[in-house]
């Protein structure tokens, strides 16, 4: 699809985050893709995803623009970590490759300029996963096409806001002219319309839709006595 015809299609839209970790009843290729046909349905304009086997089995089932990406381990930067991840990611069909683009130290001592010059290498485009203002200029400067708050609360030591951070999502936005995708806690409606009207390009929202048992969880929380 080409690059223009991707942003088009993602503006101003939401994005779905279909995504399970190892250990959950949903962890799995067959359950993400359905989930991901389930968001298609439901009116989402692009999908987020996570795993090679993920991406795959995605990719060959639904239409929407797909965002790529692969977490390994859990510490540190982990999201597309290396220029190898993010060439194999790219080989999975995916659109755009999400890489986690925080001024903190790479495996292997990469730069991120490495990382994102293998996305563009593999003709995808780079979205880079930021935790402040400053993350999301040093990941323009490198090369990134677009960017996404989904790191904010993530990284540092600063108290995690209970709510997305759209006081950054406007703060980047006033600054760049590249596509700022609101991501992290976004959990209403309301909130997905607000992160719009701060400035976003468009809205990924993962655990309030595609995560049961976290939805679950705070249904039973508010019932306790």
């Amino acid at each position: 699809m080409p690059v223009r015809t991707i942003l088009d299609a993602l503006r101003g839209g939401l994005v779905v985050s279909c995504q399970a970790p190892p250990g959950d009843p949903l962890h799995g290729p067959r359950f993400m893709t359905a989930m991901a046909l389930a968001a298609a349905n439901g009116g989402a304009v692009g999908i987020r995803a996570e795993g090679i086997d993920d991406l795959r089995a995605i990719r060959a089932e639904v239409e929407l623009p797909l965002i790529g990406l692969w977490k390994v381990g859990r510490e540190g930067v982990y999201i597309t970590p290396t220029p190898e991840h993010a060439a194999a990611v790219a080989a999975t069909g995916a659109d755009i490759v999400a890489v986690d683009a925080t001024r903190r130290p790479r495996p292997g001592g990469h730069a991120l300029e490495e990382v994102i010059g293998a996305v563009h290498a593999s003709g995808r485009l780079a979205m880079a996963d930021v935790a402040d203002l400053d993350d999301a200029l040093a990941s323009l400067d490198a090369g990134a096409d677009v960017v996404s708050t989904t790191l904010s609360g993530y990284v540092g030591g600063a108290p995690r806001p209970d709510g997305p951070d759209l006081g950054l999502v406007a703060r980047i936005a006033d600054r760049v002219s590249a596509p700022v995708f609101a991501e992290g806690r976004v959990s209403t409606p309301d909130q997905a319309r607000r992160a719009l009207d701060a400035g976003a390009f468009a809205v990924v929202v993962g655990t309030a839709i595609t995560a049961p048992g976290a939805i679950t969880t705070a249904f039973a929380r508010a019932l306790r006595p």
